[in-house]
């Protein structure tokens, strides 16, 4: 007997077998942290009330960072900072997806809710649509500020200070012409992190500053701030 048809019939069988499994499709990085699933998005249907902002399916670690990918193309970056969840997540536009990259936990506003005026120890917030930008990015190891607790002119701000422009973004008008706010480390603070403790600006641990600027981060890198609420 001609054993030709049976191993036709056989290969048959098995493509079919094949074409009944689900297909997988991965983005991204998956090899730096086990638990990692991608959070993807269409670029272009980005809004504020998108789930853009979610987080793996494991919970970011306020204790530490979280690091997905490393590999990036800064231009392609962007971060949204979430006050509800005290997490700085930067986020990589690659195609036609949005793939969350890495998490920092941070420290904003001692006062809870929108700034509305210079002075008022809250953290603006703003849109998608109007996010601010990072205008510079300045070596701010050795600046000094004097928080009125007793403890005088200190270290503050860790290795990097990236300010943010405001005045494109939908923020309160009174806010828009102020450069006193941007992104920075908790040298002497680092107890604030994760929580809220700073006069408006956005603190980092020092060591998780490094690796946001040295991945992350540069002049023209769009920032949103979402509200608590």
């Amino acid at each position: 007997m001609n054993k030709l048809p049976i191993v036709i019939i056989s290969l048959l069988c098995s493509l079919c077998l094949m074409a009944q499994q689900p297909a997988i499709s991965i983005s991204g990085d998956t090899t730096l942290i086990a638990t990692y699933v991608d959070t993807i998005v269409p670029a272009d249907t980005i809004t504020q009330a998108d789930t853009v902002v979610a987080v793996p399916e494991q919970t970011p670690d306020l204790k530490h960072m979280q690091i997905y990918k490393r590999d990036v193309v800064k231009q392609n970056c962007f971060f949204v900072v979430s006050k509800k969840e005290f997490i700085l997540s930067v986020y990589e536009v690659v195609k036609q997806d949005t793939v969350l990259v890495a998490t920092f936990p941070i420290c904003y506003g001692k006062n809870p809710g929108n700034k509305t005026k210079t002075g008022d120890g809250c953290t603006p917030e703003c849109s998608y649509q109007k996010p601010f930008y990072i205008s510079e990015i300045k070596d701010s190891h050795a600046w000094r500020h004097d928080f009125g607790d007793g403890r005088g002119n200190i270290l503050a701000y860790g290795h990097w200070f990236m300010r943010l422009d405001l005045s494109r973004s939908d923020c309160h008008p009174n806010v828009r012409s102020n450069r006193s706010i941007g992104i920075h480390g908790s040298t002497n603070n680092a107890s604030s992190v994760p929580g809220r403790g700073s006069e408006g600006c956005i603190r980092l641990r020092d060591k998780d500053l490094l690796v946001l600027h040295d991945l992350y981060a540069i002049v023209g890198t769009k920032v949103i701030v979402l509200p608590a609420k």
